[in-house]
Parts: structure tokens; sequence; C-alpha cells
């Protein structure tokens, strides 16, 4: 379990294609909010929003770090891609978890053995 902690969802596309986005459940709007995980889920609660999305961790296929995602930048921080499967869909989620690539990189590392450990 990873506790509550801010984060920044930048969106999810289809097929890693920027101009692709997912717009179901909840997944089209991007904004600053609280991440967690728990019970097999990735949980990330947007400000001002009713429910938080959730992306269940046995979907997860690959996660990794890059620069940008969905067409934004986030101003340089290293961002996480979740690279994961819902209705016959390849998604990935684009999210900022730590300003620092040192914590993203562990983060990214724990939330890696959360995923193998339900798959």
């Amino acid at each position: 379990m990873i506790e509550k902690r801010r984060g920044h969802y930048l969106g999810t596309e289809i097929d890693e294609k920027w101009w692709r986005r997912y717009t179901k459940d909840g997944f089209l709007t991007r904004g600053l909010g609280e991440y967690w995980i728990e019970d097999s889920f990735l949980y990330f609660h947007r400000y001002l929003t009713a429910t938080p999305i959730l992306i269940s961790l046995y979907a997860v296929s690959e996660i990794k770090i890059g620069k940008w995602h969905s067409g934004s930048w986030a101003g340089g921080k290293p961002v996480v891609k979740i690279l994961w499967e819902k209705d016959n869909c390849k998604l990935c989620s684009g999210f900022v978890l730590s300003h620092n690539k040192q914590d993203t990189e562990l983060l990214v590392e724990k939330i890696g053995l959360i995923c193998r450990k339900h798959n």
C-alpha cells in the first residue's frame, strides 16, 4: 500500500497516441489531486471531483518514466506512464507523482513490485 500523496493527472491516451484520449469513467479531466494504492488499485482523486479514477493493478503491463504525456510537458518534472488495458483498449495514463527524479524512480519501483505481486 502507498499512502496518500499529492500528484498531477495528465490524462489517458489510447495506443500511446497523444491525440487519442480515453474519455470514459472520469479519465478525460486532467488535474491536481491525491493518489494512493489500496486493494489492488491505483486511485487518483482530482480536487473538486466527487470520485477518484481507478486503475486496476491486474491490468498494468508496464510502467515507465518520461518527460511529457498526452500533449503536456509537466514543466520538466518526471512523468510516470502506466500502460494498462481496459475495455479492449491499450491505455497509457500519465501522472506527476513527485517533482524529484529519485523519488519518482522509487515510486515506480514500488508500484512495479505491487503489480508483479498481483499479476
